[in-house]
């Protein structure tokens, strides 16, 4: 069976930055043989450091959703979609250097979560959930320079917007067509690695809403100006998500350009991500008539310190 704290063929373990950047690094090894993979390894120290609130002026990932095993499921999903497209391209060849960018922008696209120290206005990462593909844009432009891969810092902070919401894909300004495709690569594995977690459904309930609650995404303005509620609880957020599969579906394929189909090259003919992501959805629409919480059973991992509180204890969960 299926560890929760492992990846969709249950041999690399999420929560791990070496065991993921370890796997990353040898599909970088067996494509580009002798060429120099400092950017990367440096990369993922620097992550793991961030995240587990080991730098100066960041405090510790506070989101549990998008804690660092949704970053390294992620990462590792992008270099192996990255890996599918050179083995299998009809395409121009994909330089080193754009695997290194992909797979750095891949590391902390989620990295404007992070609070700063100094932030004495936002109690909680999550209330930057409306910008925080913007503030990671920003923190990649000033981050890669530091680690050697300065003439991709402008790309990478456009790259980072085709896991978000915050442009429409076709509106992301890129020059190069093969740097576009790294970004359309990134945002599918953003997509298919949450989705296709073993324990998806528990963290969209438990660590997701939440989330949308601080982040402001429970309820909008409609065109009348009205209050509409989006999501009325967090069992009402799991009974939608056939319909949000249906929709990351739709994005994978016109919006992305169906990179997934990259997987199956990387996997030898098994696309396993969106296998995963389908049983996640078969079991949410046997969950929708009766109680996600005498259903759904299954115990996500924690990576946050203990000392972290992810949300306000007194917000409920129904």
């Amino acid at each position: 069976m299926r560890r929760s704290d492992f990846d969709v063929t249950d041999r690399i373990r999420t929560t791990d930055p070496i065991a993921v950047g370890d796997e990353v690094m040898r599909l970088y090894c067996d494509l580009y043989a002798g060429n120099d993979s400092s950017p990367i390894k440096r990369a993922f120290k620097d992550v793991s450091l961030l995240y587990h609130g080991k730098h100066p002026d960041y405090h510790p990932c506070d989101t549990e959703y998008h804690d660092i095993q949704h970053v390294l499921d992620v990462t590792l999903a992008t270099a192996r979609l990255l890996d599918g497209y050179e083995r299998g391209r009809s395409g121009p060849a994909l330089p080193p250097a754009y695997f290194d960018v992909g797979v750095v922008t891949a590391l902390f696209h989620d990295f404007g979560y992070l609070r700063r120290r100094n932030d004495h206005l936002h109690r909680f990462g999550a209330e930057y959930t409306l910008t925080h593909v913007t503030r990671g844009s920003h923190f990649l432009r000033g981050y890669l320079p530091k680690i050697g891969l300065g003439r991709y810092a402008t790309a990478a902070s456009r790259l980072v917007h085709f896991t978000g919401y915050e442009r429409k894909a076709d509106t992301i300004r890129l020059d190069d067509p093969l740097l576009r495709r790294v970004g359309e690569i990134l945002g599918t594995a953003d997509v298919v690695a949450q989705m296709s977690d073993r324990c998806y459904l528990e963290k969209c309930r438990d660590r997701l809403y939440p989330e949308f609650v601080l982040g402001g995404l429970t309820r909008r303005r409609g065109p009348n100006g009205r209050i509409v509620t989006v999501f009325k609880s967090a069992g009402d957020l799991v009974r939608k998500t056939p319909g949000f599969y249906f929709n990351a579906m739709k994005r994978l394929e016109h919006q992305l350009h169906d990179a997934h189909k990259y997987a199956e090259r990387h996997f030898g003919g098994q696309n396993t991500y969106l296998e995963e992501m389908a049983k996640n959805v078969r079991y949410a629409e046997t969950t929708a008539n009766a109680s996600a919480r005498a259903l759904l059973r299954r115990n996500p991992p924690r990576t946050l310190r203990p000392s972290v509180i992810a949300y306000p204890e007194d917000l409920v969960i129904v």
